[in-house]
Parts: structure tokens; sequence; C-alpha cells
């Protein structure tokens, strides 16, 4: 991800997203696009993306995709 785009998704992550989540289980990134978090953290929703079960988040500074298979959602997308 480009400097620009990581920019604003920071931002859109300061105001909130378009909801948040708190990861169920560890997760280690298993390519430079997936975000790598713990148990318990709590993950900024980005967007949903086209694929089944995927979203793009923002965690401890990071921006990545994630399953929602990892994560249990405290709010309504």
């Amino acid at each position: 991800m480009d400097g620009q785009n990581l920019a604003r998704w920071t931002r859109f992550a300061g105001k909130g997203g378009i909801g948040r989540c708190v990861a169920v289980q560890d997760c280690v990134a298993e390519s430079a696009e997936d975000l790598m978090f713990l148990k318990g953290d709590e993950i900024v929703v980005l967007v949903q993306l086209s694929e089944e079960g995927r979203f793009l988040g923002y965690c401890e500074g990071v921006v990545g995709q994630f399953s929602a298979s990892d994560v249990h959602f405290t709010t309504k997308l």
C-alpha cells in the first residue's frame, strides 16, 4: 500500500471507520496485505472487501486485511 492510501485509511480509522471488532484469536500475517493481531486487540473496520468474509482493518497503527472468522464484531457494520 502506498503512503497516500495508508494516510487516507489511517485518517478514516481515526474517525471510527465503519465499525469495530475484537480479535478472538491470535492471527499471524501470512502476506504483506494481511493484518496481524493478538487475541483481545481492538480492530477498526475500514471496509468490507469483495472477497466473502474479508475486511480491511486498522490495528496498532497498521492497515491490513483480516477474516471475519478471526474476530467478534462489537458494532453493526
